[in-house]
């Protein structure tokens, strides 16, 4: 087989798992120690993982009683984690909801330059009502509204990537010239959005743009990753949803005028690993049991628009809640937890179990050849181009994972033993963008 795995590394605090910060190996304060990440960068790279990536959002997760809540800014992060590694790719999540684009497109040109060439963005719109009050909105703008916004930001953070082209600084000494102005292009851009007048800062970076990823699964969301994303995060929690999904994606891609094989797509899984089935189970139990219910409902109760009081442990979920039309934050991921929980018949208590681990994403608890044939079940199957590794628990997850189950699967052939190239775009096989001006024949 040509075609080869894309693996990701999503670092979260000690772990994917609400519960893992209460385990005898986790360390509670992990969340602002810079050395914490630096082993977990220097494990995946280890690995020969693609990338690694970091959430974020402008506001506290959660209730700060319920888990390890701080969240480093992710750009500063990575830059540290640049000078730590030297392959492995670098994603920082930034929203187009709360930025403005001169700013971010500055921050991943620089990251991209400081990196050598490994900066990507997950682009997010931010779903929380909570996220807006902190930037003096009283409410979250609407769904399509903040897309809008996101497409508008998205197109003049590319024109500013490319308002230098390649061969801007000529450094002629002999007659006292830097830059040739004539090879700046401002992007005078005035969108429906957002307006910016002037060329960046900071010339054209190691990958002319950094790697776009985006992680919405709703139709807007869609639309919006076979526009613009390289790579696409997504929830997925069955082989015949991924495979749709994965079909779906690649088709919108193609009316785009895009080739599919430039859109790569990557389910999250959340594998915990055991020498024997028997001992990843009795994690996950142990993992389970540490949750603390009643934080949990308080969440979902405020995800399924139900009062808390009509949320019974060791009941389903009554009939009585929102659809995803009523839902402005986090459409897709509404939707599969509700069909998960009723497609499963899961209680309240099982749902809240299942969405300590993964959050909606797909679950296995296994051996390394389980993981690895689930991974290649997948791949094989058309439903993924790789994955979004999600461990419950950090940093062993993450070790066990490149220790035991990547070696398995780089002798079925499906992941590299090396990397072959230096930049993250040239991990996930893509081409680095031509500058729009020079395709224009502008000089």
């Amino acid at each position: 087989m040509n075609r080869k795995l894309h693996l990701n590394a999503f670092l979260s605090s000690v772990g994917h798992h609400e519960a893992a910060w209460r385990l005898d190996e986790s360390d509670p304060f992990a969340d602002t120690d810079i050395e914490h990440y630096k082993h977990l960068a220097r494990v995946a790279e280890r690995g020969k993982m693609d990338s690694l990536f970091l959430a974020d959002q402008p506001g506290l997760w959660t209730d700060i009683g319920r888990r390890p809540t701080c969240a480093l800014e992710p750009t500063l992060l990575l830059t540290v984690l640049a000078g730590a590694t030297e392959r492995i790719g670098l994603i920082a999540t930034a929203s187009t909801t709360y930025n403005e684009p001169f700013n971010l497109a500055r921050r991943f040109a620089s990251l991209d330059h400081i990196s050598g060439g490994r900066a990507g963005w997950n682009i997010v719109t931010t779903a929380t009502v909570g996220a807006a009050r902190n930037f003096g909105l009283d409410e979250l703008p609407g769904h399509r509204v903040r897309y809008a916004r996101a497409d508008d930001f998205v197109e003049v953070s590319r024109k500013l990537w490319d308002s230098w082209q390649d061969d801007t600084i000529v450094a002629d000494k002999e007659n006292g010239v830097w830059g040739d102005n004539s090879r700046l292009h401002p992007p005078e851009h005035e969108g429906p959005y957002v307006k910016v007048a002037g060329a960046l800062n900071v010339p054209r970076c190691p990958q002319g743009h950094p790697l776009l990823v985006q992680a919405g699964s709703s139709e807007d969301g869609r639309d919006f990753a076979a526009r613009h994303a390289d790579a696409v995060f997504t929830v997925q929690q069955t082989l015949t949803d991924a495979q749709a999904f994965y079909a779906d994606m690649k088709a919108r891609a193609a009316a785009f005028g895009r080739d599919p094989d430039t859109v790569k797509i990557l389910p999250g899984i959340v594998p915990t690993i055991g020498r024997t089935q028997a001992e990843a189970d009795a994690l996950d139990a142990e993992l389970d049991r540490l949750i603390r219910p009643e934080y949990a409902i308080e969440q979902l109760s405020g995800m399924l628009k139900v009062a808390p009081e009509d949320l019974r442990l060791d009941e389903e979920l009554p009939d009585h809640i929102a659809t995803e039309d009523q839902v402005e934050g986090g459409k897709s991921r509404f939707t599969v937890i509700v069909e998960m929980a009723r497609r499963e018949k899961l209680t309240v208590r099982g749902l809240i179990g299942r969405l300590g681990g993964g959050r909606g994403h797909l679950t296995v608890a296994g051996t390394p050849t389980r993981i690895a044939d689930v991974i290649t079940e997948w791949f094989t199957a058309g439903a993924a181009d790789g994955f979004n590794v999600m461990p419950p628990v950090l940093p062993s997850g993450l070790e066990s994972f490149v220790d035991d189950v990547v070696p398995v699967l780089q002798q079925r052939g499906l992941f590299r033993t090396e990397y072959a190239g230096r930049t993250v775009r040239d991990h996930y096989g893509l081409a680095r963008p031509a500058n729009r001006y020079e395709l224009s024949g502008i000089r």
